[in-house]
């Protein structure tokens, strides 16, 4: 994620949820995949009161996160 050039700062997390974070940095886009509707994604009432944005993506068929991570891991 962090060699997007679009992606500014990622973060890893140990709470159940992000929302202490993204209370904290306040994002300008906060993304989900697409089987979230924006009103159930954490945070983003935050995000949208400061003016940010809150996007869902649609799922590409081979890649997932857990993928990449399976992947990561066997190198």
């Amino acid at each position: 994620m962090a060699s997007l050039h679009f992606v500014s700062l990622v973060v890893l997390f140990d709470e159940a949820t992000p929302l202490s974070l993204i209370e904290l940095t306040k994002p300008h886009v906060l993304v989900k995949g697409s089987d979230y509707n924006i009103e159930n994604i954490v945070g983003h009432e935050v995000v949208l009161k400061h003016g940010g944005e809150v996007k869902t993506i649609d799922f590409l068929d081979g890649f997932s996160t857990t993928k990449i991570i399976e992947k990561a891991r066997k190198n």
